[in-house]
Order: C-alpha cells, then sequence, then structure tokens
C-alpha cells in the first residue's frame, strides 16, 4: 500500500469501533456544531468555562485512552516502539481537545458560569 486512502483509513476505524464509530462522529460534530455557535453568539471565549472544560479535557484524554484499550487487542504493556507511544499520544491528545471542546460548548450553551447578581 503506496498511498494512504481515506476510505480505506474509514474501513479500518469502522472495523475497529462498529457502531460506536457512528456515535464517536455525531458527538464529535455536535460539538463542534455547538462550538462554532456559541462563539457566534457570544463573540468571545470565557475564562473561567474554559479552565473549567480544560480540567474535564483532562479526564476526555484518560477516557479516549481507556477506549482505545478497549477496542484494540494489544493492551499498553505491548507497545513497544516509537510509533506505538505516539499513537499512545495522540489519542490522549484528541481526547483531551475533543472533550474539552464539548464541555465548554455545553457548559457555555447550559449558561454557566452566572455572577453573583445573575448575569453572564
Amino acid at each position: 500500500m503506496k498511498e494512504l486512502d481515506p476510505l480505506v483509513l474509514f474501513a479500518v476505524f469502522q472495523e475497529m469501533l462498529g457502531p460506536q464509530l457512528w456515535l464517536l462522529i455525531l458527538l464529535a460534530a455536535a460539538g463542534i456544531i455547538g462550538f462554532a455557535a456559541l462563539l457566534v453568539r457570544e463573540r468571545r471565549l470565557y475564562s473561567r468555562r474554559l479552565v473549567a472544560s480544560e480540567l474535564f479535557g483532562l479526564l476526555g484524554g484518560v477516557l479516549a485512552l481507556v477506549l482505545m484499550a478497549q477496542f484494540s487487542v494489544s493492551g499498553f504493556s505491548d507497545a513497544g516502539g516509537p510509533i506505538d507511544w505516539l499513537l499512545i499520544g495522540l489519542v490522549y491528545g484528541i481526547g483531551l481537545v475533543g472533550s474539552t471542546i464539548l464541555v465548554y460548548a455545553a457548559l457555555g450553551w447550559l449558561g454557566w458560569p452566572r455572577t453573583a447578581d445573575g448575569r453572564r
């Protein structure tokens, strides 16, 4: 295989994840659309909400690693070469960024944080 075909990559992910692939795709699309719509509505990022969502992002990265270990045949002890560790770091990073965006959008649409007088 000399070329990287996106359809082959998609088929591999579909074989690995099964129906959960579609759930992850819908979740990612909802997070990105919700985040973009929130940025258009508010026209800025709120630092308290961003810091809180980054803390949840750390847990999202760990959850991504757990999902990777659950769906793959091998475990973390089987990682031998540098590309294996790079892939593990990439999975953690994608989980961290994705969950940060998703939580920021969810908190924004739920109206958090509010000040003491009820304003945002």
